[in-house]
């Protein structure tokens, strides 16, 4: 079976797609459009669907978007969605520059590090085990995330992303898509 679908590409993408990817370079903060979404593209109201799930869960709300990105890696690097970790590895890691005056400082490589706020560290673990074994958790995992400063509403975001990370890692394993080169060549200047 050929693994793949059709990547559209900006110039070749349908008006209401356009508007789609522009929202994504926007909102991402990246000058480009992710092969994510352009495997997509040829079906807008599943792009448009997906992309607002993504951005509702990923972009918006209370929980800093560093962990988010960092649960999205650990739980990608695991399923060895190789399209997904390499892309959340990239985007945590420029986030976490701001978390440490060192500037070789990766926190994909240094999760232990005293530069990691320790509510950084139990959210990914937890969450991370949660989206692993498809959603199991009890009270002690709701408890550990409120012993370290988590709210309910922030509890809920977190977990949102058990559920993000599955939806991730089944489109791009599916698509067969391959990193964007713009990520790599954003990679080096880490």
């Amino acid at each position: 079976m050929n693994k793949s679908f059709t990547i559209v590409e900006y110039p070749d993408a349908s008006q209401e797609v356009k508007v789609i990817y522009d929202d994504t370079k926007k909102t991402l903060g990246i000058p480009f459009v992710l092969n994510w979404f352009k495997c997509q593209a040829g079906n807008p109201a599943l792009l448009r669907g997906n992309w607002m799930k993504l951005k509702a869960t990923l972009c918006e709300g209370e929980v800093p978007n560093i962990i988010k990105q960092l649960i999205i890696y650990t739980v990608s690097s695991e399923r060895k969605c190789n399209y997904c970790a390499e892309a959340h590895k990239l985007f945590a890691d420029m986030l976490g520059k701001s978390l440490s005056s060192d500037p070789d400082f990766l926190i994909s490589e240094n999760m232990d590090s005293e530069w990691v706020p320790e509510s950084y560290k139990v959210a990914v673990r937890t969450v991370a085990n949660a989206a692993l074994s498809d959603g199991h958790v009890d009270h002690s995992d709701f408890n550990a995330l409120k012993d370290v400063g988590f709210s309910e509403s922030e509890i809920q975001e977190l977990f949102a992303q058990a559920d993000l990370v599955n939806m991730l890692n089944t489109i791009a394993n599916i698509s067969g898509i391959k990193i964007d080169n713009e990520i790599v060549e954003l990679s080096y200047s880490l």
